[in-house]
């Protein structure tokens, strides 16, 4: 338990330590329904006021009025880098390191394939049993295709080591564990990988305006993340990349297009990479996408990341002593304990998970599943209050303890969990 909130376990100290926060009044940039706890703003970010607001300028302004010359006047074209440029901050990137495009699995794609053509005599990729099952159907898919022989080692975290040698071209590991929140040393992991000759590609997905970055100290080659999750971009929100610049003009982008040509508009016949990361723009723009993520971005200014930091282990230190205060034996506390270890979010284990989760969405307080058995809770420092994370426990306890998970409705799963 953290100092910030020491001895906070009444509904009462909680709503001290909100009327002493910094933050709290970066929660009136987001459209919340009154009552609502949300605590899934790692699988889906809220909606911003500010991202509602450039929606609807791009629509009624730029669109409706500008048409096809909004291309020009409203910087339609530059968004991509611009807007690459907002996130870099997030993640300690340098301008023009960071590019907005196509989905995360289509960006990792790009990077993986990269990455391979810069180590042509080594044929190992090493990846976590534990990681997103996307990445490794992605990267699984990539090497069947990749024209020489590659293998991909799906090991247990923990025995990295063990698997660094001559052979690894690419180590893909994702900073923030989707299930368990477990965090990764991102420093320490890159350096490791480095030393054995081998590149390091970064998952942010569950890492980005959740936890410090600091992508140019740890020498980080290649990341990529989505924008939809703490960035709050929206459903299907555009991902990014981050290219070292080190990298720039030496990987390539191996989906070639158009806007990744140094002169689209001079149609040529052969292609000349663009300058910088501009290079990995394949297709056109994702406008409208761009122009909520880039309204959504604004929540982040003048925040620091260490201010959401601080605030996010308070929020999940609060979270997971109450639990441990209130339903001792009901569940197990999967997340690591150890800040260094931690993400922004605290998964329990139980048996009735899926249950569990249902019942507290009809309470009010949205968290999500994550099988065979967690409860997954996302703790999201720019709209989330002390006081939510006292009823939250509030609410699970009364699940609990009347057994309302076990309600035969919620035998069944739906389609999204």
């Amino acid at each position: 338990m953290t100092d910030a909130h020491r001895g906070a376990t009444t509904r009462e100290s909680c709503a001290a330590l909100d009327a002493l926060d910094e933050l709290a009044p970066r929660r009136a940039d987001f459209a919340l329904a009154d009552g609502l706890i949300y605590l899934d703003g790692n699988s889906l970010g809220p909606l911003t006021r500010a991202a509602r607001e450039r929606v609807r300028a791009t629509l009624d302004d730029e669109w409706a009025r500008g048409l096809v010359a909004s291309w020009n006047t409203a910087g339609w074209m530059g968004a991509p880098t611009r807007i690459g440029d907002r996130i870099a901050r997030l993640i300690g990137a340098q301008p023009g390191e960071v590019l907005v495009a196509d989905t995360l699995t289509i960006l990792l794609a790009k990077l993986v394939l990269g990455a391979l053509d810069l180590r042509p005599d080594r044929h190992v990729v090493v990846s976590d049993a534990a990681n997103f099952h996307s990445d490794l159907y992605m990267v699984e898919s990539i090497v069947r295709r990749a024209g020489r022989p590659i293998t991909v080692r799906v090991i247990d975290r923990d025995t990295l080591d063990d698997e660094l040698d001559d052979d690894v071209a690419l180590v893909m590991l994702t900073h923030v564990d989707f299930r368990t929140g477990e965090m990764l040393d991102l420093a320490g992991v890159t350096e490791r990988v480095h030393a054995c000759g081998a590149l390091m590609l970064w998952d942010f997905a569950h890492s980005t305006g959740a936890v410090p970055l600091d992508v140019t100290a740890a020498k980080v080659d290649l990341a990529a993340g989505c924008g939809y999750k703490y960035l709050n971009g929206g459903p299907g929100a555009p991902a990014f990349l981050y290219v070292r610049s080190s990298w720039q003009g030496v990987i390539e982008n191996p989906l070639r297009g158009w806007l990744g040509h140094a002169r689209p508009f001079d149609f040529e016949r052969d292609y000349e990479a663009a300058p910088g990361v501009q290079s990995f723009v394949t297709s056109s723009p994702s406008v409208l996408a761009l122009s909520a993520l880039d309204g959504a971005l604004d929540a982040f200014e003048g925040v620091t990341m260490a201010a959401i930091r601080a605030k996010s282990l308070a929020l999940t230190d609060l979270f997971i002593e109450l639990v441990e205060q209130r339903l001792a034996g009901h569940f197990e506390v999967v997340t690591p304990r150890i800040h260094a270890r931690r993400g922004s979010q605290v998964s329990l284990r139980h048996h009735a998970a899926y249950g569990i989760v249902q019942a507290l969405i009809e309470r009010g307080v949205v968290g999500d599943f994550r099988a065979p058995d967690v409860c997954r809770f996302g703790f999201t420092p720019l709209y989330l209050r002390y006081v939510d994370v006292y009823d939250a426990v509030d609410r699970l306890v009364v699940v609990v303890e009347r057994g309302e998970y076990a309600d035969p409705r919620f035998a069944t799963r739906r389609a999204v969990t």
